[in-house]
């Protein structure tokens, strides 16, 4: 009788072990957040916006402030439309920025908000236009390589 009640508590300590590990390998895959608090949803609308993924972190001064929650393409303006969940607890100026920006050299790639000066928020369905797309690391070793070869040609290859 005493070894099936041990058995039972040392199954039972396996089970909640297991769970903790698959809450926290989902939390750090960035698949589960648990914010409980009410959000509004703002569209950004991007030229490019590289390999930014559903549910990155949108920042402003390194705070996490909301998430993104949609990604699609809108094939009338051929940009790429990105729909914020921000927190109701921050507002944010009307004339606010957003740019695609990577952590580190390599890292995932999140939303920063840079906030404006105008009296007036943001207001929830809003479209915002004042963006910068993420910056692309293959177009910027193309153009560096470009840029070096032109330097290497003979400025008049007729003499």
């Amino acid at each position: 009788m005493n070894t099936s009640k041990n058995d039972a508590w040392v199954g039972l300590f396996v089970l909640i072990g297991a769970a903790a590990l698959l809450f926290l390998a989902l939390q750090s895959a960035n698949l589960l957040s648990l914010n409980f608090e009410p959000t509004y949803k703002v569209t950004a609308r991007f030229d490019n916006i590289g390999g930014l993924k559903p549910r990155a972190a949108v920042r402003s001064a390194g705070v996490v402030v909301g998430r993104v929650e949609a990604i699609t393409f809108d094939d009338k303006t051929f940009q790429g439309s990105v729909v914020l969940a921000l927190e109701s607890r921050y507002a944010f100026p009307k004339d606010s920025s957003m740019k695609i920006l990577t952590s580190g050299l390599l890292g995932e790639q999140y939303i920063g908000i840079e906030p404006g000066g105008d009296p007036e928020n943001i207001a929830a369905g809003a479209v915002i236009t004042q963006t910068q797309s993420a910056v692309i690391l293959e177009n910027l070793i193309g153009q560096f390589l470009f840029n070096k070869a032109a330097e290497g040609k003979p400025a008049d290859e007729s003499q």
